[in-house]
């Protein structure tokens, strides 16, 4: 990918990252310190993809950017063969099959490789490398041994940069009045293929020909050199080689030439021909003649042809939008959850609380307090509502609106107990009966003892002394067992006790109030018996408040009235 293409990505990344800070509830300082971080970053990246990269080691002319073919780099023997002096400039030869590209020294195979991923990324899957290996330009196998480690040393460095670099490797044996095809070992075959006039068969198939018995022994001549060479090739390079984890090669190509460029005497391929076989080589000279490119060979190869570097960055591009939607989604998402989880919450615990009609009680200031709280999420669920949601509500997925509606109908049933008199406040409260609820009740039960008659009686004769009071009767019970359990049964005791009362007293619905406890307000220790045994009690108060208790009227008919109903804390 170019400079140009990855600084642009680099921006595209950032101005996403900045946007999505606005997703995000943060304070105005928490926004400006990542804004400055993301910003740090980006420029330390814009730095990185900024740098000079490789050149080309020479001015070579490449392909067009919508090149399709294998890009093959040429590598080792008869290259001045393949592509002529290096004097004559002759760095790139191209067929209908691919693109050979010059390497005069395999140290400069990862240069060129890099080279040309800057100026075509694209262009990774249609690399591959071509090694010549002649032995026919050789004496000396120690030296072709140690030209052929340094030449793997450096593919290995160029697959860290390719990781798919396919390989091929290529001889060419001078044979007088050679007219060959290519001979071809793919990996892990025993007899070669033939490439011919665009066809491939094997080797057996090839070799029989009828009719002409000059061609019938040229092609016999030519398997005997093709044995030859196989077990050179197989004693000098796969052997050799295969116990040193070399990149292996995809094929092997073999192509008999009446006359090489470049022909050492006494070369490794005379000594081995001579000492293997009663063929002999003669002495031909060698011949400028250009060498035939392996074309055949090259549908071999894995060729991979990747969109251009401009549909490949806005294909980055286009995903990196589409993770900033789903991340600025997601966040939305958790942020929406979040305020419908803290209003409903809100709401459950203001209607947990019941409605009091006195100031005096402790739930007033409860409810008071969770309907402040209501009345705050209201006015910013309105003030979203008149100058629209923030973003990190928004995507679509706000919820507010509905809340809002719900917070508003609360609030408007909301009211507020009436205030008493002066002179009735200024009273002074009696203090509160309690009854021992074992002298009430049997253990666990809400059911009132017979013998419970007389302690109610005498309870009944003070409250009967304060016409026109609340009546609270708040139920407890110690901490053993259940607390839930124990909270239903306290609430369950106080209530017996009123129905008790309100039948016996005639006294209406509107002067009781019912409380339950269970184990929350303990006067004693929990952790002795006479202590427990304190806290199961059941207390009741008497409080001043006007229009809490409406006593009963008598009708002209002399029937009594009726009145509102019990309010059940």
């Amino acid at each position: 990918m170019t400079v140009t293409l990855k600084r642009g990505l680099c921006a595209w990344a950032a101005l996403l990252t900045l946007l999505l800070l606005f997703f995000f509830p943060l304070e105005a300082w928490q926004r400006s310190g990542a804004a400055l971080a993301v910003t740090l970053v980006a420029f330390l990246v814009w730095r990185r993809v900024s740098h000079p990269l490789l050149a080309l080691d020479s001015a070579i002319p490449l392909p067009a950017a919508d090149f399709r073919q294998p890009l093959v780099l040429v590598c080792g023997d008869g290259l001045s063969g393949l592509f002529g002096d290096s004097a004559d400039g002759a760095l790139l030869r191209t067929t209908s099959q691919g693109c050979y590209l010059r390497v005069e020294d395999c140290e400069r195979l990862p240069l060129r490789v890099g080279s040309i991923l800057a100026l075509r990324p694209h262009w990774a899957g249609q690399l591959a490398v071509l090694l010549v290996i002649n032995p026919n330009e050789h004496d000396d196998a120690a030296e072709l041994e140690g030209r052929l480690l340094a030449f793997h040393h450096q593919l290995a460095l160029a697959r860290r940069q390719v990781a798919a670099l396919p390989l091929l490797r290529v001889t060419y044996l001078q044979c007088p009045r050679a007219d060959s095809p290519w001979f071809c070992w793919t990996e892990g075959a025993v007899q070669p293929e033939v490439f011919e006039a665009g066809a491939r068969i094997g080797l057996g198939e090839w070799q029989k020909c009828r009719g002409a018995f000059s061609l019938s022994a040229a092609r016999l001549r030519t398997s005997v050199v093709l044995d030859s060479a196989a077990e050179w090739l197989n004693q000098h390079l796969l052997v050799r080689f295969a116990t040193r984890r070399e990149p292996a090669a995809l094929a092997h190509g073999i192509m008999l030439v009446p006359a090489l460029p470049r022909s050492l005497p006494g070369n490794l391929w005379q000594q081995w021909l001579h000492g293997k076989t009663v063929l002999s080589e003669l002495d031909v000279p060698a011949a400028p003649a250009r060498l035939p490119l392996p074309d055949p060979l090259l549908p071999l190869l894995p060729v991979t042809v990747r969109s251009s570097a401009l549909a490949r960055a806005g294909s980055v591009a286009l995903w990196l939008s589409t993770a900033a939607i789903l991340v600025a989604m997601a966040g939305s998402t958790w942020q929406n959850s979040r305020l419908v989880r803290q209003v409903s919450d809100d709401l459950q615990r203001y209607l947990a609380i019941p409605y009091v009609p006195s100031r005096n009680l402790p739930e007033f200031a409860l409810r008071e307090a969770a309907a402040a709280v209501l009345r705050a999420d209201a006015d910013r669920l309105d003030g979203y509502y008149r100058h629209g949601e923030p973003l990190w509500l928004g995507m679509g997925l706000y919820q507010g609106e509905r809340l809002r509606r719900e917070l508003l109908a609360v609030i408007t049933r909301h009211r507020l107990p009436q205030d008493a008199p002066a002179q009735v406040a200024d009273q002074p409260q009696p203090e509160p009966i309690r009854l021992d609820s074992l002298s009430l009740f049997n253990v666990g039960s809400a059911t009132l003892k017979p013998e419970s008659t007389k302690l109610l009686i005498n309870a009944l004769v003070g409250i009967k002394a304060q016409p026109g009071w609340l009546i609270v009767i708040a139920g407890h019970t110690d901490a053993t067992g259940n607390a839930e359990q124990n909270l239903q049964l306290s609430r369950a005791r106080a209530g017996a006790v009123r129905d008790w009362m309100q039948r016996m007293g005639d006294i209406p619905d509107s002067c009781f109030a019912v409380q339950g406890f269970g184990a929350g307000q303990p006067i004693a220790s929990n952790d002795t018996e006479i202590g427990r045994a304190a806290n199961r009690r059941v207390d009741i108060r008497l409080v001043p408040e006007v229009g809490a208790c409406a006593l009963p009227t008598t009708a002209p008919d002399g029937k009594h009235q009726s009145h509102s109903a019990a309010v059940n804390l």
